[in-house]
């Protein structure tokens, strides 16, 4: 399961509905807003299966700039760091002689762009820079400078 989930997955920093709004506009924004929280943790999920991976990583690239606090489930979830990890070596054996495809290229550059995603939060930046990860800032610092 995943754990340390952010209470709100907010579109634009708003937070999951606002005050205590009585009208039916602020009750549909509300249970939107739950909905885009379920996807987004159930793409996170995703992450987990090989064969659901590489859509779930599209998707999730695409909503990250939607998403307030997609960045510190990224963060929080167990086993992603793991696959963002996998991912970026995965590429490693095609760079020397230069054998990446195109699918490979986007694939490692999605994950860089969620990557990109938790090192810009405030939330989950200083994980990142204190060393939790430092695999994976390492790797992605590698394989930007060879995708590049």
């Amino acid at each position: 399961m995943v754990r340390n989930i952010p209470q709100s997955l907010s579109v634009g920093g708003s937070g999951r509905g606002g005050g205590a709004s009585s009208s039916s506009h602020g009750a549909g924004a509300s249970i939107n807003m739950d909905r885009q929280m379920q996807v987004a943790e159930q793409l996170v999920l995703d992450l987990r299966y090989p064969v659901r991976r590489e859509r779930a990583l599209l998707e999730l690239a695409k909503k990250r700039e939607l998403f307030h606090d997609l960045a510190p489930l990224l963060c929080n979830s167990f086993g992603t760091s793991t696959v963002f990890l996998q991912e970026i070596i995965s590429i490693y054996p095609f760079l020397s002689p230069p054998n990446l495809t195109p699918a490979q290229s986007n694939r490692v550059c999605t994950v860089l762009a969620l990557l990109q995603c938790v090192a810009s939060h405030p939330d989950t930046r200083m994980s990142l820079l204190n060393g939790k990860d430092s695999l994976i800032c390492l790797s992605m610092a590698i394989s930007f400078a060879l995708v590049n």
